[in-house]
């Protein structure tokens, strides 16, 4: 006979095992069979509604009349763009557009488990690209501003043998950014399965409001956050 505390810690076992598990959904044939991933099918469906928002939105818009969304949205847009002039300067604001975008994304991506699809930040293959993209603009960041020549021999800087701890940031960067996303995401679902399993009924509730909403989109926040930032220092 089992025990209960056993029974719980082999369904919470089974529960995150399932989280984790990123199924197939169906095959591309080409190039030998190429496999789409449930992670990557619930971004596609983000990028859609996305996309049917914006459209939406920007159907009535007006220059001598604007409705309240559209205040609401110039509102919020005009928000994004200062917070982020604080942090890179206004000489950095054709980046804007795309931390705002991976804000978005992520902010969804953390909360779209609620509406019953799992969510792509729990797998570690979406984090992954998502710091690699990050990785690739800062260094570009740096690399416009300052030139390659200037870029390459901040490596040497302050003295030559720091040259590969230098080099090495390029990869504990991202390396911190996903596992920070990813560490987080998870963390929250088993705090919430643990919950479930010691007040199935009323306890969770508010947690939820926090591990399901709130730091959700914190943890959207910090990401792109701490891209402006190393995007800042690199251009140093």
């Amino acid at each position: 006979m089992k025990r209960k505390g056993g029974s719980d810690t082999e369904h919470l076992t089974e529960t995150l095992l399932e989280e984790l598990n990123c199924e197939t959904v169906f095959t591309i044939p080409i190039f030998g069979g190429i496999p789409v991933k449930e992670s990557v099918v619930v971004t596609w469906i983000i990028m859609a509604v996305i996309v049917g928002l914006c459209i939406i939105f920007v159907r009535s818009l007006s220059v001598e009349n604007p409705g309240k969304v559209q205040l609401l949205l110039e509102s919020a847009i005009g928000k994004g763009l200062d917070f982020f002039e604080d942090i890179m300067g206004k000489e950095n604001r054709k980046y804007i557009p795309y931390l705002i975008t991976v804000l978005i994304y992520i902010g969804i991506a953390n909360i779209i488990g609620l509406f019953g699809f799992k969510s792509p930040t729990k797998d570690l293959n979406v984090t992954a690209a998502l710091a690699i993209m990050s990785m690739c603009l800062i260094e570009f960041s740096g690399i416009r501003k300052n030139g390659f020549k200037h870029w390459a021999a901040h490596f040497a800087k302050p003295v030559p043998f720091v040259a590969p701890i230098m080099v090495l940031e390029i990869v504990i960067r991202p390396l911190s950014l996903c596992m920070r996303l990813f560490g987080n995401v998870l963390g929250a679902f088993v705090i919430m399965e643990l919950l479930k399993a010691v007040a199935p009924v009323l306890i969770p509730i508010p947690f939820s409001f926090y591990f399901d909403i709130f730091d959700g989109f914190l943890q959207a926040y910090v990401f792109v956050f701490l891209t402006a930032l190393f995007m800042n220092e690199e251009q140093e």
